[in-house]
């Protein structure tokens, strides 16, 4: 895994495609019970090299119900976007991730953590990707449908702060969905 993480951290194949160029963020462990599988790094990750050490990130752990330390301890939450550099900005946001990592990547990754017991898919991007045709027609009803996914995978939208919209429009995600995220999380960890 040591090896692995070095070459991905080295990784140049989109170089020219990045307005920051590379850095790639990623952490995992072969222990890690859970992995969460973002979109991309936006700029304050790519300044700091520390996944969701940003607004989002804080969201997102208190969504999972689990404190700083937990969540950056490799051995137990592995942390891997679909695209691991700063993909640049867009009107409203920033570019979708690249499409190299995820294809590169990720199959390694996944061969080298063999204790996985909870995928959280985060966005509609890590969605396509892992549950492919499992997918309802949206992010919205993908999520309201996380029944349907577990106990593999959990489907989240992105905790963005820009996102507040969309919370305010779904209360169910809050009442129902936060909880079992929660307790998936638990049961992750003690399995």
């Amino acid at each position: 895994m040591k090896n692995l993480l070095t070459e991905i951290r080295n990784c140049s194949v989109c170089a020219e495609n990045l307005p920051l160029g590379p850095r790639p963020i990623v952490s995992a462990h072969p222990e890690a019970k859970i992995i969460i599988i973002g979109q991309a790094p936006g700029t304050k990750v790519h300044e700091t090299g520390v996944p969701w050490d940003d607004p989002s990130g804080r969201q997102l752990r208190k969504w999972l119900g689990v404190s700083d330390e937990v969540f950056y301890d490799e051995t137990k939450i592995a942390l891997v976007p679909m695209g691991f550099c700063y993909p640049g900005k867009a009107r409203g946001g920033d570019l979708p991730p690249r499409p190299e990592c995820a294809p590169l990547w990720h199959q390694k990754l996944w061969n080298s953590m063999p204790n996985l017991e909870l995928i959280i898919v985060i966005g509609t991007y890590a969605q396509k990707y892992y549950l492919k045709e499992g997918m309802e027609k949206n992010l919205t009803e993908t999520v309201r449908a996380y029944k349907n996914y577990l106990p593999r995978y959990f489907p989240l939208p992105h905790p963005s702060p820009r996102n507040r919209f969309w919370l305010s429009k779904n209360p169910w995600f809050d009442d129902e969905v936060v909880p079992k995220l929660g307790s998936s999380v638990k049961e992750a960890f003690s399995i």
